[in-house]
Order: structure tokens, then sequence, then C-alpha cells
């Protein structure tokens, strides 16, 4: 049974320091280099925000943890701990302009998707020549790399080559030859520990920044539901063959009822029911538990999840 009223839609703190409120996530910079994340249940589309999801926050903050911890070995992260199952504190990095996509399938729904832009024709994209005859949804030959630039003032990414990326500064060669590396590692990595979960992990997102000494630092999330596009494996060879979507977790509920009853990036949204708001809340449990392998348990205590974080969250009060 999902509990409605358990959901932290906002976490605005004045007794953090140095706030920055994002889309899903409210951060605050402390002073000795580190950063507090904290992840509530907002939901985003179209460019703002739709509704809260019960959990989502936890869900997701602990899905990264979880293939943080299994991948730590491939590249160091930000991490440095987690005082609530909502927050992370981790080293303040410089984020590098770059945001690196990964992709094992010919899949995708948006203009830039690789299935879009095959399906209109083209074999060359990205910097990547992908042969004739694939079927939507197939397996490439091999995992490909299809970076875009990353836009911090709320414009698009657009889509980048290799080449363009060291071309143009916006990595120096070597950063380039190690987070490519370090990005088809980690994807061979989520690959292989899904499929023993009867999942299909088939394309994701990584970020990465910088330390004070330079190093390459994974940054952000990995692996999430919100990051990742996962398949359900038993169902996959069916789908492939009839030409249809293979089934996955279905997030994108909210999405398709708002956007058939407005325009969703002009109109006011419409109150979103709450027996789909409690699907969808289902829904990431479900995910969590599949992708992780272990039952999710949420945290209960406090009055409200925003007291519950407060209180985690008092060490760090100035």
């Amino acid at each position: 049974m999902i509990d409605l009223s358990r959901i932290l839609s906002s976490a605005r703190i004045p007794e953090l320091p140095h706030p920055y409120f994002g889309k899903v996530r409210d951060c605050y910079d402390l002073p000795d280099d580190r950063r507090i994340l904290i992840s509530s249940d907002r939901i985003s589309a179209f460019d703002r925000i739709l509704t809260a999801i019960p959990y989502k926050g936890q869900i997701l903050t602990q899905t990264a943890r979880f293939w943080f911890e299994h991948t730590a070995d491939i590249c160091p992260n930000h991490v440095l701990f987690y005082p609530d199952p909502n927050v992370v504190v981790g080293q303040r990095l410089t984020i590098l302009p770059v945001e690196i996509i990964v992709r094992g399938y010919l899949a995708g729904t948006t203009g830039t998707s690789i299935l879009t832009l095959y399906k209109k024709g083209q074999r060359q994209m990205y910097g990547h020549t992908l042969p004739d005859g694939l079927a939507d949804n197939a397996a490439l030959p091999t995992p490909i790399i299809t970076p875009t630039s990353k836009a911090f003032d709320g414009g698009h990414d657009e889509p980048l080559t290799a080449a363009e990326i060291v071309e143009t500064g916006l990595l120096t060669q070597s950063q380039w030859d190690q987070i490519a590396k370090i990005s088809l590692a980690l994807f061979k990595r989520g690959q292989e520990m899904s499929a023993e979960r009867g999942l299909i992990l088939v394309d994701t997102k990584y970020e990465f920044g910088t330390d004070g000494a330079g190093n390459i630092v994974l940054a952000d999330e990995i692996h999430t539901p919100d990051s990742s596009r996962y398949w359900l494996a038993d169902g996959y060879p069916a789908a492939l063959q009839t030409g249809t979507r293979p089934p996955s977790f279905d997030k994108d509920v909210i999405r398709a009822w708002v956007a058939a009853r407005c325009d969703p990036y002009t109109d006011d949204i419409p109150e979103i029911p709450a027996d789909m708001i409690a699907a969808t809340a289902q829904t990431y449990i479900q995910a969590y538990e599949a992708i992780t392998g272990e039952p999710f348990v949420p945290d209960t205590s406090g009055a409200t999840p925003l007291d519950r974080v407060r209180s985690n969250l008092a060490p760090y009060f100035i």
C-alpha cells in the first residue's frame, strides 16, 4: 500500500548554506568542498515539474548507491557518505561539459535518438557508422557512445562526435580517452549484472567531473530507472520478432496522461489522479527491487520525510 502522504516535495532548509535548487534535487554547497544533494520526490517532464511520487527520491538515491558500490573499482565516484536515504554528501566537482550516453541497442523515441535517425536513413551519427539491416530495438554490433554537450543554462543539449569534443576544447584528448574507456567499462558491468537479474540495460547516461587534482570522478547518478533504459529480458525476443516495444518499467504513464490532456509546454497541468501517482510509485519500487535484487524498505521515520531529512542534516547547519 502506497502512503501518498509520505512525499518529499522539496527540501528547502534555510540553515544549510549556498543553496541550489534543480528540477529534482535540492543542493547545498558546504564550505569545505563538499556538496549536499537531496533527491526530492518531484517528477519532471516537458521542462517543468508535474507532481511528486512517494519514495521516488529514496529509490533513485539507493539505486545509484547500489551501482556506485558495485563499480567503484572501475572509476572513483563523488560519494562520501549517506546521512539519509534521500541524501548524498559528495565531493564538489568541476562538472565536465559533455554528457556521455552509452547505447547498446537501436532504441529511442526522441528526434535525436539513434533509432529515429536510423529510420530516416542515416547510418553515420555521433561519429559512428551503423550497418544496414538492423531491426528496431536490435542489439548494436558493439555498444557506442553518443555524447552531447551539457547545457548548463537550460538550453538544449547538442549531439557531438569525439573529434568535435577534442577539437573545440570541451575535453582534452586524454580526458576523452579516459572517459570513453571508463564509460564502456561501466556499461559492460551494468549489462552483465542486469542480465543476472533478468534485465537488459539498453542505454544509460553518465556524468563526470574533476576533483581538485584534476582526476576524473563519476558524478550525479548511475544506472537508475531515470538515467537508464531497462527492458525485461524474457519479453525481448518476441518484441524484436514482432517489431513492438520490448516490455520495460513503464514510468511514462504520467507523461502520456498529461500530454493527452493539454499542451504540457504552455498550458496549466491538470491535477494528476491519486491512483496514477500510486501506480507510478509502485513501478519505481518494482524497478528498484528488480535492479538491485533487494526488497525496498521505505524509511517512514520522522513526522514527514522533510522532518527526517532536516534531523539527519542538522550537523551541517550553519
